[in-house]
């Protein structure tokens, strides 16, 4: 059945029950929107990759080699931390400290907490669209931040649970990116050359005007 108990850094609990009585007496649209929001977040950073993607049909090889393989370094660092969940079968707070009320319910049993997948997620998403698109250098990031915060906020997660997802994904998607940039760079460099292909890569630049005119 994997770890029944486990040793929760006193730390972490202390800032879980801090935040979590936090979130109890703040307004009820408050809590609310932070419960739409936990879920929304990983949304809009998919939306922000896929507009990326759009802006790099403009771009060079490179620029939308990093567009192809953002969200597979998302996908990527969200099944390892999966995997890792599965292994360390760590309990989630709410289960464990019942006179704690929470804004969300409890996921089941066998939804493990440590790392946060959402936090994970979000956090890949902010690493692949920063390099995709720098403009993204704040907002990203503090959509991340915003998403590991909340997943503590609505009571899902203990605070190094979160941490643990936001690094987890800060490591492994620039390592995807890294390793698969050249190889992804030449199979688009390949594919752009294909009529087929050129609308989904290339953005249709308008004819050039003869000389003189």
């Amino acid at each position: 059945m994997g770890n029944e108990i486990e040793d929760v850094p006193d730390i972490s609990a202390e800032w879980y029950r801090e935040v979590t009585a936090f979130a109890l007496h703040t307004p009820a649209w408050v809590r609310d929107a932070a419960e739409i929001a936990t879920d929304a977040v990983p949304a809009i950073l998919f939306a922000f990759l896929v507009f990326g993607w759009w802006r790099a049909r403009r771009g060079d090889d490179r620029r939308m080699a990093l567009a192809l393989l953002a969200p597979v370094a998302v996908v990527t660092a969200y099944l390892a931390s999966e995997g890792v969940k599965s292994v360390l079968r760590l309990r989630r707070p709410c289960w464990d400290l019942p006179d704690v009320v929470t804004v969300a319910h409890c996921p089941p049993y066998g939804d493990w907490s440590l790392p946060s997948n959402h936090a994970t997620f979000a956090a890949a998403a902010a690493v692949a669209l920063v390099a995709l698109w720098r403009g993204m250098a704040v907002v990203a990031p503090v959509l991340a931040l915003l998403e590991a915060f909340s997943r503590v906020f609505v009571g899902v997660h203990y605070p190094h649970d979160v941490a643990a997802g936001l690094l987890f994904g800060a490591l492994i998607a620039p390592l995807v990116l890294l390793a698969l940039r050249n190889p992804a760079t030449a199979l688009v460099s390949a594919m752009r050359r294909r009529p087929a292909l050129a609308a989904v890569l290339t953005t249709a630049r308008p004819p050039v005007p003869p000389h003189g005119r």
